[in-house]
């Protein structure tokens, strides 16, 4: 079958793999003490749909620790072909959503609903993922085929499989983005009247503004340096304040909303974050900062964009194994609450899949969202890179129609 791999620093290919089996194999990123690791509660997904991710980007720059060869692709939505010997309740022919976690529904931090940190499925570390450095190295699912352990527990089934394929444009942002964005907002607070300022117009950026307006925001306000990625924003609702013009953000924030601060904000930038100003090179802690500074006292700041313990091209030594000079005075002396990591899809993908279902919030429009093959999965990689507004859904068997 065919899968996109991570061949170098800019540079993904195309290539011809292995179908998957209920069994890890042995390749690029796989830790050795899942090799041969036998996977009867799982099933094997035929995809249907495939999302080039903000997080696949940060690996395709170069800017973690990914071997060369590693099957890309965490975003994962597809029919169900084959089902293992301990699957009882995911049929064939079901039409799921996988959240990107991977996850053993046993461990203790399954049970208390922290699935983005299961115990039982990453030797390395809490936490696992698709096709994702240092995750375990569970293929990827940018492919035409994935395999999905502990299916009973981790895929979300659609009801109806022709009501979501008319919508699977909207239900394939369910395995990551949505419920991303959506965790940033819930995270940071965001309710009714909220004020919210949202770091970043990317894809998540996009989600976390639908999710504060589906939350019942007052006012959403997005920033960005991107004119075309801004330009979306207000296209749906937001307000926007680009970040390559004077004027500080309080200063930028009180022209919209009255005040130099909000009730909530949410990082969805992560550890590639760039200084303010037309000409502003890397300062990965300049998001986290910035949101301190502008959100209210006792506020909470929702923080879903991606920071890593390794990162070869980070600009300083510190910033290299995840260290950033980050004004935890500030945070305190405001009495901030803060929300990193992983989101746990599971805790949120089900209601967000019934809002989109009953026409409650249109994310694929939100998001941008733009159909291409999976032979063009290494153009759309490019094309990501350059800062395009769009959230590119690869179609590996050409199910979609657009």
């Amino acid at each position: 079958m065919k899968a996109v791999a991570y061949i170098e620093p800019m540079k993904v290919e195309v290539q011809d793999i292995e179908y998957p089996s209920l069994e890890l194999k042995d390749g690029p990123g796989v830790n050795p003490a899942n090799v041969g690791r036998k996977c009867p509660h799982g099933v094997i997904l035929k995809l249907v749909a495939t999302n080039i991710c903000g997080s696949d980007q940060h690996m395709v720059r170069g800017r973690t620790t990914a071997p060369p060869g590693l099957i890309l692709g965490h975003e994962i939505t597809g029919e169900v072909v084959e089902v293992g010997r301990d699957v009882e309740f995911i049929k064939q022919g079901d039409l799921c959503s996988a959240p990107f976690n991977i996850a053993c529904g046993r461990c203790r931090m399954c049970k208390e609903g922290h699935t983005g940190v299961c115990l039982n499925v990453n030797p390395d570390r809490p936490g696992s993922a698709y096709g994702y450095v240092d995750m375990g190295g569970w293929q990827g699912g940018q492919a035409e085929y994935v395999m999905v352990p502990y299916a009973d527990w981790n895929l979300l089934k659609f009801p109806d499989r022709d009501q979501a394929m008319e919508k699977i444009l909207d239900l394939t942002m369910l395995s990551d983005i949505f419920p991303t964005g959506y965790h940033g907002c819930v995270s940071a607070g965001v309710t009714t009247g909220s004020t919210v300022y949202i770091a970043g117009a990317g894809p998540v950026g996009l989600a976390a503004a639908a999710s504060a307006q589906l939350l019942g925001a007052a006012a959403v306000i997005v920033g960005d340096m991107n004119a075309e990625r801004l330009a979306h924003a207000r296209s749906f609702g937001c307000e926007t304040v680009d970040l390559t013009e004077d004027g500080t953000l309080p200063e930028k924030i009180e022209q919209i909303v009255g005040e130099p601060v909000v009730d909530a904000s949410v990082d969805a930038v992560g550890f590639e974050a760039r200084g303010y100003g037309k000409d502003a090179g890397e300062a990965p802690a300049t998001v986290l900062n910035s949101i301190m500074e502008v959100t209210r006292a006792a506020g909470r700041l929702g923080i879903p964009g991606l920071y890593v313990t390794g990162d070869p091209g980070a600009p300083d030594e510190s910033a290299k194994e995840g260290s950033l000079s980050i004004r935890i005075g500030l945070g305190w002396a405001k009495s901030h609450s803060f929300t990193t990591g992983q989101c746990p899809v599971m805790r949120y993908h089900r209601q967000l899949m019934n809002a989109i279902l009953r026409d409650k919030v249109q994310i694929a429009k939100a998001v941008n969202a733009d159909v291409i093959s999976l032979d063009d999965a290494p153009q759309g990689y490019a094309q990501f890179d350059s800062g395009v507004a769009k959230k590119f859904v690869i179609d590996p068997h050409g199910m979609i129609a657009h």
